[in-house]
């Protein structure tokens, strides 16, 4: 085991390591080729580490007996090393995992006139850039923290990161933690200060960019990552954990400036670049792996289909790379949440927005906006627990209580057949008052399953009766809808509520005696496990 260079030692120690060393002097420019060695870390040293895998974003390299590499470096690029079960990657003093090394020897054009900083400078392509991983020991059952969307437009936004989600996920138990995309909102002078509050939370942290994380001054995608890459390092990546694979995939393509409309010209699309990647990383992992596949816009939503700019428009080839494979394919950006089932073996969810809203909503006694999704489902995130090749996901909002898994509304039906919520003068008493008995025919009971989809199944029951079905609706919640409609000084512009496709119905039964009855509602999750909840209806007598 040859022992650290003086360079390695100035990079870093042996417990905090650099994620890459480079050797001294830079290999031919007519090579074309980046080369080195894959290193595993231990108290005496470092030894080669045969059969990992290296890749440059395109094609995959595995490592030979002495932990050596070679993979095309053309011209401008990067090389990154993808992390096998039982090593780790080394973190910044931010958790920020390192896993690449940038080759652009002139760095970012000056020219571009870019508002937030790029990469600087390289230089010549180095004759070995060597990748170091630390042996650790790695559960195939683990849990993993999924934010999406935290999206701070500001500084006191950022605050609002700190004091919700990453607040409560300091306190749930996980492996790693994984951000796909918009982890900022269009300021990138914020990632420090972000980095350091997500860091906090204390456990290896993997980001992918979305569509606010782009220097929007580039004239096309080539150059809209520049920031991201100094930051963070290659977009589009992967790494191995138990008996899983992360793929991590940008599959936001910018088109140029925003144009006289004001509009960001971008469009959802893997590229054939990210495509080939994950062909060929593919041909190196078992059969039997299971792949949970990152992106930030959606592969198809519920809540805008067909736009390019809210559906990736690739899916169809992404779908022949991975068929037959286990797939759970995970996105934010439309900031609902949401489950479908594109293929037998693909199940793609999208994940609630750390900022719900964009941060819109009344204030709560936090001094935080309630930040209710378009959707109705409140601001938070996901814990994927993974049990070697078997999954779960679970919601955990970011305020309020942490089990809440469901909402009932009672909505009545005026005379003339237009649905409305009943009003008050009261903020929000309208959901909550007493239904008179003579517009018993017309309510309706509105639930609201946050992380509800297609396998969700609930029952109603009032009082003592049986329990009914109810029918899943695709339509606005009308606790949201109501909410902005009473406090529109309060949201962001563009935030209205919008069909959701996690709501159940049922009417009320038209005999119901003045008084309080309970409403039980009852069932089962995507995932079988069971849910419920109760909420008390009053009735008064009519007239």
């Amino acid at each position: 085991m040859p022992p650290l260079t003086r360079r390695e030692t100035l990079a870093g120690t042996i417990a905090g390591a650099a994620v890459l060393t480079l050797a001294a002097g830079h290999a031919s420019a007519q090579s074309g080729e980046a080369t080195g060695t894959v290193y595993a870390l231990d108290g005496a040293g470092r030894a080669p580490l045969p059969g990992v895998l290296v890749s440059n974003g395109q094609e995959v390299a595995r490592t030979d007996a002495q932990g050596r590499y070679r993979l095309p470096m053309p011209g401008d690029g990067a090389v990154f090393v993808i992390k096998p079960p039982g090593y780790a990657l080394p973190c910044d003093a931010d958790n920020v995992v390192r896993h690449s090394f940038i080759h652009q020897p002139e760095g970012t054009p000056k020219d571009l006139g870019l508002r937030y900083r790029g990469v600087d400078p390289t230089g010549p392509l180095p004759s070995a850039i060597d990748f170091i991983l630390t042996k650790q020991d790695e559960p195939e059952d683990f849990d993993v923290l999924l934010f999406t969307d935290p999206q701070p437009e500001s500084r006191h936004e950022l605050d609002h990161v700190r004091d919700t989600a990453v607040n409560r996920a300091m306190a749930i138990p996980a492996a790693f933690g994984i951000t796909t995309g918009d982890v900022l909102f269009d300021d990138l002078s914020l990632y420090g200060r972000s980095n350091a509050i997500v860091g906090r939370i204390g456990i290896p942290w993997y980001s992918l960019p979305g569509n606010h994380d782009l220097n929007m001054q580039a004239p096309d995608a080539r150059y809209s990552r520049e920031t991201w890459k100094r930051v963070f390092g290659v977009p589009s990546f992967a790494f191995r954990h138990g008996k899983a694979l992360f793929v991590m995939l940008d599959n936001v393509v910018w088109l140029g400036p925003p144009v006289a409309t004001g509009a960001n010209t971008y469009e959802g699309r893997i590229g054939e670049r990210n495509l080939a990647f994950l062909r060929n990383l593919l041909g190196q992992v078992p059969s039997d792996t299971l792949i949970v596949l990152a992106t930030h816009i959606p592969l198809h939503t519920d809540s805008a289909t067909g736009s390019k700019q809210n559906e990736t428009a690739d899916r169809a080839a992404l779908l022949e790379i991975v068929k037959g494979r286990k797939v759970l394919a995970i996105c934010g950006h439309t900031h609902t949440t949401e489950h479908h089932y594109l293929t037998e073996d693909l199940h793609h969810h999208v994940l609630t927005a750390v900022s719900g809203s964009w941060w819109s909503g009344p204030e709560t006694r936090t001094g935080i906006p309630s930040a209710d999704s378009r959707d109705g489902t409140p601001n938070g995130f996901h814990v994927l627990s993974v049990r070697g090749t078997a999954y779960t996901t679970r919601y955990v909002p970011a305020q309020g209580e942490p089990d809440g898994t469901m909402r009932i509304a009672f909505e009545s039906q005026i005379r003339t057949g237009a649905t409305e919520i009943v009003r008050a003068t009261r903020p929000m008493e309208g959901l909550r008052s007493p239904i008179p008995q003579d517009a018993l025919a017309d309510g309706i009971a509105v639930v609201n399953v946050f992380d509800g989809g297609p396998k969700t199944r609930l029952t109603i029951r009032v009082g003592g009766r049986d329990p009914e079905p109810m029918i899943r609706t695709r339509r606005p919640d009308p606790f949201v809808t109501e909410l902005f409609a009473r406090y529109p000084e309060a949201k962001k512009p563009w935030v209205q509520a919008i069909p959701s496709s996690h709501i159940w119905t049922a009417r009320l039964p038209a005999d119901l005696a003045p008084g309080a009855h309970r409403i039980s509602v009852e069932g089962s999750d995507e995932y079988g496990r069971p849910i419920r909840s109760a909420a008390v209806l009053e009735v008064t007598r009519g007239g």
